[in-house]
């Protein structure tokens, strides 16, 4: 479904040049759950801005169902964007000029689906998230686990091949963090969402099946969670962690 193949990135002048991604390559199934992560400056915002199309390679190639997004022309950024990638931002991003309703059938209203088939589509999804009785109130109006609902339904209403997200829990208290880290598995697990998520949590990463390490823009490790209890495959992470510049508390 994704391919990442070889991607260079770099920043800079021809006299002060730094190389964010060094030949980063992976392969990512359908339906995975994939974590990256890395201490401040590892590349990995940068490997996701590259991915969701925000950045583009230097070198190399990514193919998300085998379109080549690291040379698609301009005009057709945003619209691959809209029908290909959901995105899960820190705060949400949810308009509170428009209702739940409206916030999360927007990619598809954009993509100018009939209305009945919108609000379909917004019912089902938001059935499956739990969050039906929300749909006519404003964001300002809900509370900030029903808006992570809403954010999350946004990100995969249109079928997406992918959802991205950069931090998500960074900003929540421990119980939000919980809260949306448990969506994003039901997500991955009943709706076949393939979810790729920069982090620099251990306890994030933990619910996600497989992590790609990052260091110095290259990947340095990877872990598969494989049929270990989460608790387990947690300890792990921290010990890869450790490894990556023996300070733990440099990537937590």
């Amino acid at each position: 479904m994704l391919q990442v193949q070889n991607i260079e990135k770099y920043y800079g002048s021809q006299n002060n040049v730094t190389k964010a991604l060094d030949r980063v390559s992976f392969d990512m199934a359908d339906g995975e759950f994939i974590a990256i992560m890395g201490a401040s400056g590892s590349g990995k915002t940068t490997l996701l801005n590259c991915i969701s199309t925000i950045d583009t390679v230097s070198a190399g190639t990514i193919l998300l169902d085998q379109t080549d997004i690291s040379d698609l022309p301009s005009g057709e950024l945003a619209q691959f964007r809209r029908e290909k990638l959901g995105f899960i931002f820190q705060d949400f991003n949810l308009l509170d000029t428009l209702t739940i309703e409206e916030n999360i059938g927007l990619a598809l209203s954009l993509n100018r689906f009939p209305p009945r088939k919108v609000r379909q589509r917004v019912q089902q999804t938001a059935d499956a998230l739990g969050i039906t009785d929300i749909l006519d109130k404003f964001p300002y109006q809900v509370s900030g686990g029903q808006k992570q609902r809403a954010a999350c339904a946004r990100a995969i209403i249109a079928g997406q091949s992918l959802i991205l997200a950069d931090e998500p829990t960074g900003a929540l208290d421990s119980r939000s963090a919980k809260n949306l880290l448990e969506i994003l598995t039901h997500m991955n697990q009943n709706m076949a969402a393939s979810i790729l998520m920069v982090t620099h949590d251990p306890y994030s990463a933990s619910y996600a099946s497989r992590i790609l390490f990052l260091k110095d823009g290259r990947i340095f490790n990877e872990l598969l969670r494989g049929r270990r209890t989460r608790s387990v495959f947690y300890h792990e992470i921290l010990d890869v962690l450790a490894l990556l510049g023996g300070d733990v508390s440099d990537v937590i």
